[in-house]
């Protein structure tokens, strides 16, 4: 216990000669770093973010120090801005002083070559091959299989009490999986949902890797899931089949001359991207909607109409672009829910930021969260209205999938499945929440609580 408590002393001695020197050499551009509190040396104010509603957090720190203020969260000393112009220079303007970075546990789990945590031309190759894999003219082609997906998931749950984000957890990972390896996952899928379950658990862990800790297992599990994804490639290789329109497909041509390791570091990167908010979105839609009736009868009458004159056959593009009103419930949904309550960024230069020093090697994080709430920019922000996306959002208010050259490059992809599987969830079912859902959970994304237990029932 002695050994420990000196330990912790000598710890702590370090972490605030670490966070001093770095004010003293902030200031050697003569301006004051924002306001705000480390909080405790290394943990910082990381469980007062997660253990409460996100919205408490940053609402007492706006209060207290304004638009913009320091913190510490995940082992990152971070600048955390709340305003549309702020965010806005940070992802657009001024994005070349702002590269993409994460807490260093998720880096270290997606891979160093992720899309994630890269600019410049290499980013923009990655960024190219992802977004060739998700064109309209290659998404369509899956859309009878994503179909198909929802209508299996569905019918999975029918007479039962399920949980809500576990079985659209899986949902959103089938359809990942079909996107990134079309048919070669088959033979893997179970292996891959195992060890990305294993892995998922340490994303926002400390990341000491000690054995019985989270990160170490997850890290394992990591190492793992690489083997899986060489053997899929190996796979790939050997059938010399035609070029396939898949990601992998993409990620594999020749010419692009991207190594085994960039392609496993950036196929764990989408289905970490593709998974769990997509579920939590529709998640938070299924409560939306059944705590709205009138939203929920517009929406039915709205895909009813699509299947009529159908013969019973499947959905086409041209539906999923005859679908206003529901494409407004998932854009309010998208605002209210704000499952991504900010974005990571780290300064690659000393910046200078509205009057404040923002030293090189901090995060900046915008705070979707707060922008989506604000009263400036939604009136009455809390109410559930998709009626207010009739007219289009103030320039820089709304920003579900983040903005400018590092925006989500999968989001039309997300949008597809969620209107596929609602349009079978609302022609073909009815659903009652179970227990109270008068409470938030936030670990990591924004959910109802206990991952929203239903009842689905056929019509």
């Amino acid at each position: 216990m002695e050994f420990i408590s000196i330990f912790f002393s000598f710890f702590t001695l370090l972490s605030a000669l670490f966070f001093f020197t770095s004010s003293v050499r902030g200031g050697r551009k003569n301006l004051p770093l924002p306001p705000g509190t480390l909080g405790w040396p290394y943990i910082g104010e990381t469980f007062q973010l997660y253990s409460q509603n996100p919205n408490v957090f940053f609402a007492s720190k706006v209060k207290k120090y304004g638009s913009i203020f320091k913190t510490h969260v995940l082992g990152c000393r971070c600048v955390m801005i709340s305003s549309p112009a702020a965010a806005k220079l940070v992802l657009v303007t001024k994005s070349h002083l702002f590269k993409p970075t994460f807490p260093a546990s998720k880096e270290r789990m997606l891979g160093k070559q992720a899309i994630f945590f890269h600019q410049g031309d290499y980013h923009s190759k990655l960024r190219r091959l992802v977004l060739r894999a998700f064109t309209p003219e290659s998404v369509k082609t899956i859309i009878p299989d994503i179909e198909s997906i929802a209508v299996d998931s569905l019918r999975s749950c029918e007479n039962r009490l399920v949980n809500t984000f576990q079985e659209m957890k899986t949902f959103t990972f089938n359809v990942a999986l079909l996107s990134i390896f079309g048919k070669d996952e088959v033979l893997y899928r179970k292996d891959l949902k195992r060890c990305y379950h294993i892995l998922e658990k340490g994303y926002n862990s400390m990341p000491v890797n000690l054995p019985g800790t989270l990160f170490n297992k997850s890290m394992k599990a990591r190492k793992e899931l690489a083997q899986i994804l060489a053997k899929i490639l190996t796979l790939r290789r050997e059938s010399k089949t035609e070029e396939q329109k898949d990601l992998l497909g993409s990620f594999m041509e020749q010419k692009e001359g991207l190594s085994d390791e960039q392609i496993a570091d950036n196929i764990i990167g989408v289905i970490f991207a593709a998974r769990d908010t997509t579920a939590s979105v529709i998640t938070w839609i299924v409560k939306y909607l059944a705590e709205n009736p009138s939203v929920l009868q517009a929406v039915t009458e709205e895909q009813e109409g699509i299947m009529k004159g159908k013969d019973d056959k499947g959905l086409t593009w041209v539906d999923t672009k005859k679908m206003p009103i529901t494409s407004r419930v998932i854009q309010e949904t998208l605002r209210v829910a704000s499952i991504l309550s900010f974005t990571f960024r780290e300064a690659v230069e000393d910046v200078e930021f509205e009057g404040y020093l923002i030293p090189k090697g901090w995060k900046v994080l915008p705070l979707f969260r707060n922008i989506h709430h604000s009263p400036e920019n939604f009136p009455n922000p809390e109410k559930f209205d998709p009626s207010r996306f009739e007219v289009a959002p103030k320039p820089n208010t709304f920003m579900p999938f983040g903005n400018g050259a590092h925006s989500c490059p999968g989001n039309e992809l997300a949008k597809l499945e969620i209107l596929v599987l609602l349009h079978h969830l609302t022609t073909k079912y009815r659903w009652s929440m179970v227990g109270p859902q008068n409470e938030i959970h936030y670990a990591p994304f924004a959910l109802p609580q206990n991952g929203l237990p239903i009842t689905l029932t056929r019509k």
